[in-house]
């Protein structure tokens, strides 16, 4: 991935290509994200929907749902937290799907249980920890990368992996 770019952050680029297509590997979805652009988040699923339903697991729909769901999570949060956009990048390998949102600043996300006036506010993390089969948070440079896997019904063998780790 790339480190900070001058302005205002990565700028969006790559929206709307199909998986495979110029130059862009099949399996592998990498996305940058503008500052507050939340079109990107309807974005990132299409393009992901698309990876799932031209890869290995094109047939796994709940697979892709949870994926979408999940991905939209992690990118909102990188696009309404940070002011510098974030840049996703998606792979599908050995049965499992791994998705990594890295934003360009410090601080390390903690899941934290809601407060019951809030809303549908501050519960992304907490579908992150109960729907992936793994999940972390690490530093990286200038920000940090949350990402979470899904495994394919080959891989899965009955629990889920969470996983913190510290600075890199």
């Amino acid at each position: 991935m790339t480190g900070r770019q001058g302005g205002a952050g990565p700028a969006a680029s790559g929206h709307g290509r199909i998986p495979g297509a110029e130059g862009e590997p099949e399996g592998r979805l990498r996305r940058r994200l503008g500052c507050a652009d939340l079109t990107a988040v309807s974005e990132v699923r299409r393009a992901l929907r698309d990876m799932l339903r031209h890869g290995a697991h094109g047939g796994n729909a709940d697979m892709a749902d949870v994926a979408e769901l999940l991905a939209s999570e992690l990118v909102t949060n990188a696009l309404i937290h940070t002011d510098h956009g974030a840049v996703v990048t998606a792979t599908v390998a050995a049965s499992t799907l791994r998705v990594e949102v890295r934003d360009f600043v410090a601080g390390l996300p903690v899941p934290r249980v809601p407060a019951a006036g809030l809303g549908t506010n501050g519960r992304g993390l907490l579908l992150v920890e109960s729907l992936a089969d793994a999940w972390g948070v690490r530093a990286q440079g200038v920000g940090k990368v949350v990402w979470f896997e899904l495994h394919g019904p080959e891989r899965r063998q009955g629990g889920r992996d969470r996983t913190h780790e510290g600075p890199a």
